[in-house]
């Protein structure tokens, strides 16, 4: 039962490093500085032998370009300990940089360096969102070294003589991090997009061309990301009936008992049914990414992933790799779920137009 027990809830937020200074004003200390007191940190990952290793999740296929990025990168890697904190740190930092330059291009109006300020506001813009992007996949590749999953590298690097087997297999890990009635659903969706069959073996061979693999890899990131968003829903709906006894039942029922009814409660109805009961507008709300960060990170993913080009190469695999890269995918979503939001809190990410789109139908 422990094993379908989500233990992973969203991150919270940490408190910034900062020094104290006379006047009791604070100075953060800022990427730049903590370079310097980083220096010797040196982030050496594991080249391999152009095959598809074990290792950490640290070879995962997106590379941060940005300071922000390699920073928490290499964080991660040395100084694990001080990485929430680095990252609350940078998300802060990019939101009041972003704030400032919005700030200074709209005092400048109509002065004559307004086109100018401008200009910087739009750099500074384009920049905040490929580093808070990057900051974001950082988080999800926390995620991932929590459960002790390392994340598939480029597939080309796992790919040999046309056949394709990815390991270790981490299933179970991989699986933890659902609740019950989600990793039902999510195992009728790895049959459904692998083909496993109930007498199948998962050792045993298959075929799928790399584009479909590509297509399914972004349908189960889609997936985990619903069910995450649908399994939140169902949680508080389910809740909100016993809340209102609580008045009632103060100093009748221990804590411990009442949290045990309201978990009761939420279990009355399944999650399977709980979403057959969704309008479309609900079912694209929990569908499509909330924000252009979340579809922008999912977009990186499956490039860096596949590559550029979208191949129609007939690849041989076994039914145990496919499942591997298809739970990975699901937990990929649940995570981007949780990361996003966290991640909105601090730093105020752009609405998706198309999730937009569909509430204005």
């Amino acid at each position: 039962m422990d094993s379908c027990l989500s233990k992973h809830a969203a991150l919270p937020l940490l408190p910034s490093r900062s020094r104290r200074l006379s006047g009791d004003r604070r100075l953060l200390v800022l990427p730049a500085m903590r370079k310097v007191q980083y220096r010797s940190l040196v982030m050496v990952a594991a080249a391999g032998n152009n095959q598809c290793e074990p290792g950490s999740s640290f070879n995962a296929p997106l590379k941060p370009r940005t300071s922000q990025g390699r920073f928490l990168r290499g964080l991660l890697i040395n100084k694990r300990h001080l990485f929430h904190y680095a990252a609350a740190d940078e998300l802060r930092l990019l939101a009041e940089n972003r704030e400032a330059a919005l700030a200074r291009m709209s005092l400048s109006f109509g002065s004559d360096e307004a086109s100018l300020h401008r200009r910087i506001a739009q750099h500074k813009e384009r920049y905040c969102k490929t580093a808070v992007q990057e900051i974001i996949y950082m988080l999800i590749v926390y995620k991932y070294s929590e459960i002790r999953v390392p994340l598939a590298p480029k597939l080309s690097r796992c790919i040999h003589n046309g056949r394709l087997e990815i390991w270790p297999k981490k299933d179970r890990e991989l699986e933890s991090i659902h609740s019950c009635d989600a990793l039902e659903l999510i195992k009728e969706h790895v049959d459904a997009v692998t083909g496993l069959r109930v007498n199948s073996r998962v050792t045993e061979k298959t075929q799928i061309q790399k584009l479909h693999l590509r297509k399914v890899y972004v349908a189960s990131i889609l997936c985990g990301y619903f069910l995450k968003s649908a399994s939140l829903r169902h949680q508080l709906e389910c809740s909100l009936p016993d809340l209102h006894g609580i008045g009632y039942l103060k100093g009748s029922v221990t804590g411990s008992s009442l949290t045990m009814r309201i978990a009761h409660v939420a279990t009355k109805e399944h999650l399977r049914h709980y979403i057959t009961r969704f309008d479309t507008e609900t079912m694209q709300r929990c569908a499509k990414p909330r924000t252009e960060e979340a579809r922008n990170l999912i977009k990186k993913q499956c490039l860096a992933l596949f590559g550029m080009e979208e191949s129609d190469e007939i690849i041989v695999t076994s039914y145990s790799s496919l499942k591997r890269l298809v739970l990975e995918a699901v937990a990929f979503g649940t995570f981007l779920w949780d990361t996003e939001l966290y991640v909105d809190n601090t730093y105020k990410l752009n609405e998706n137009a198309e999730a937009q789109e569909n509430r204005s139908i």
